[in-house]
């Protein structure tokens, strides 16, 4: 439940960090490598040289760019993922031990708290391991963002139905932001206690709103991410219906450890 919350935060934090750009600030000029700052120099600047150059190569389509960077981020932030999954797998054969010891040290918490560490440690578990790839896209999405609106080619290039610099208006994307968050989540469903499954509904609405404000080629990104991650989800977990539940011995879906 803690990893979720965090993650929850994350995501909190992101929206209003974002929401408070605005593309006719200052910080929204043309990039000038010679005076920018650290940031934007060193993340900024490079990724909107990488958004051109694969611009280029793909036929001026600014969307196939944004495809083509999004596999090589989910590539890089692949390993942090692979521990994720590794990490969680092992938090749900650990919930027998969990909770006995919640039982155990049902009228100390704290005790109860500091045992469930111990358990943890000995079995080689960060329960936080699944902040880890979303704390390292969010400054990703920050420059994406600073990317695009400083970029005259992308924030006015059309793909598909949409400008890539305008939130899309027709909702089109912000639904299937949202419907590919809720199907990423549910692969992670069978190790979520009934409270965390509330979160299965926050999140895609929470990605819905984010999608609605902003520059349609973040949600595009979003939504690359979110297929690239069910993909590779169902490769490791197998199918939501056909995963094991918590405390269960047998799991016939996805890989084996």
């Amino acid at each position: 439940m803690t990893r979720r919350l965090y993650l929850l935060a994350a995501l909190s934090a992101l929206i209003l960090l974002l929401s408070g750009c605005s593309p006719s600030s200052a910080a929204m000029a043309p990039i000038d490598p010679n005076t920018a700052g650290f940031f934007v120099k060193y993340f900024v600047y490079p990724l909107s040289q990488t958004l051109d150059w694969f611009a280029v190569k793909l036929w001026g389509q600014y969307g196939l760019s944004i495809l083509v960077v999004t596999l090589i981020i989910r590539l890089i932030i692949l390993p942090l993922t692979l521990k994720q999954y590794k990490s969680s797998k092992r938090m749900q054969e650990l919930q027998p031990e969990m909770k006995k010891l919640k039982e155990k040290y049902k009228d100390d918490a704290k005790k109860q708290q500091e045992e469930t560490m111990k358990l943890f440690q000995s079995n080689g578990v960060n329960p936080l391991a699944g902040c880890f790839p979303i704390i390292v896209q969010m400054p990703i999405l920050i420059a994406l963002y600073q990317a695009i609106m400083r970029n005259d080619h992308i924030r006015e290039h059309t793909f598909l139905w949409m400008n890539l610099g305008q939130p899309d208006h027709y909702y089109i994307l912000p639904l299937i932001a949202a419907a590919t968050t809720f199907v990423q989540q549910m692969f992670m469903s069978s190790q979520m206690n009934q409270q965390m499954k509330s979160l299965l509904y926050i999140f895609p609405v929470m990605i819905f709103v984010m999608s609605m404000n902003f520059a349609a080629a973040l949600p595009l990104y979003w939504i690359y991410g979110n297929i690239f991650t069910i993909i590779q989800s169902y490769f490791i977990y197998g199918s939501p219906g056909k995963q094991k539940n918590p405390g269960s011995q047998n799991n016939k879906g996805g890989l084996s450890k």
